[in-house]
């Protein structure tokens, strides 16, 4: 791989679990006449590998639940890795410590989900946006932070006269609007955003959309895009990947699976989507019990849902491997010829 395709941020076998043992003392048990100490995990993401290039958008999909949020936020750092690699622009940054991280924490920024939780309600705007800029450039004068505070406000779409006033005073729209000038006045390269329109109304959803194609336009920005909205997908993202159970089952770009999507879990999410079309496949209904993240089935983490499910299947952890429509899937059923 050349030094220009190499990714700006790969993640390898990225594993996190949630202990719910408790303390040492919960965890201990009477069984048979002794002490057995029992643990117990939450699997939320387990062995990802992705990869993420300069200037795409990249977005992960799936039912809530699938370990989505869990792997934007194990990228930022805000979560620590039970297992695997994340690396950023060649170098390995899960295991550096606090000072050796921070010059990443200005490439890296996170626009979060919920504009009412996200935003400090007892700052203002102007000191909301200024906090990251004069921790990270200590030595620019209040006059170079107020210009960059107000360059960034205007290219948002805020005026720069709301820096007096407090979050709640602005709808949902522009505190979102305002979570990502947050995000962007460290001009950052890589920006992870978790959902960011899912809770706002839908005439305002297009207008955040617009927003953040704009800054990525004019800036130059790499976006991992979390969402469970498939018409977002497909108005917004480069390539696709479709999480299940804590794994990515299918990784393609946009267009091609939209198409042709080949795994099976892939297949019935996208027909889900309400479409005005005579000749659109039908709805395709799963059958069985959604396993949960605590007792994670063997082999393929959907084979009790899945109809193309053989003895295989139900031993052997599936990989991703390229598929002759470009993309990567993790099924056995397209390795073997069988779907």
């Amino acid at each position: 791989m050349t030094v220009q395709s190499a990714p700006l941020v790969d993640i390898r076998q990225l594993e996190k679990r949630f202990d719910l043992s408790g303390s040492f003392l919960e965890q201990l048990q009477f069984r048979n006449g002794r002490f057995t100490r029992h643990q117990e995990y939450v699997h939320a993401i387990n062995g990802v590998d992705l990869q993420v290039h300069r200037g795409e958008a990249l977005c992960v999909v799936g039912e809530s639940g699938c370990g989505k949020s869990t792997v934007a936020r194990t990228i930022m750092g805000l979560l620590t890795p039970s297992g695997g690699e994340v690396h950023y622009d060649g170098e390995r940054i899960d295991q550096l410590n606090g000072r050796e991280v921070l010059p990443y924490r200005r490439k890296m920024q996170m626009i979060f989900q919920n504009p009412y939780a996200s935003l400090n309600p007892r700052m203002t705007i102007q000191q909301t946006l200024e906090e990251p800029v004069c921790f990270h450039h200590p030595a620019w004068s209040k006059a170079e932070v107020r210009d960059q505070v107000q360059d960034v406000m205007q290219s948002v779409g805020i005026d720069p006269d709301w820096g007096v006033r407090y979050a709640h005073e602005f709808s949902g729209g522009q505190r979102q609007r305002i979570s990502i000038a947050r995000a962007l006045a460290v001009d950052p390269e890589f920006i992870v955003a978790d959902e960011p329109i899912s809770a706002l109304d839908v005439s305002i959803q297009a207008q955040v959309l617009n927003l953040l194609m704009d800054a990525q336009e004019s800036r130059g920005l790499t976006y991992l895009f979390i969402t469970h909205d498939l018409a977002v997908v497909e108005h917004f993202g480069t390539r696709v990947a479709v999480m299940y159970l804590g794994t990515v089952c299918e990784l393609a770009d946009t267009k091609t699976l939209f198409a042709s999507p080949r795994h099976p879990y892939t297949q019935a999410l996208l027909s889900a989507i309400p479409r005005l079309e005579d000749d659109r496949p039908n709805h395709i209904r799963l059958h069985g019990e959604v396993s949960t993240p605590v007792n994670l089935p063997s082999g393929c983490v959907f084979h009790e849902r899945c109809p193309y499910a053989n003895e295989r299947c139900k031993q052997e952890v599936p990989r991703l491997i390229g598929s002759d429509t470009g993309g990567q899937v993790a099924c056995h059923a397209v390795q073997e010829g069988r779907l």
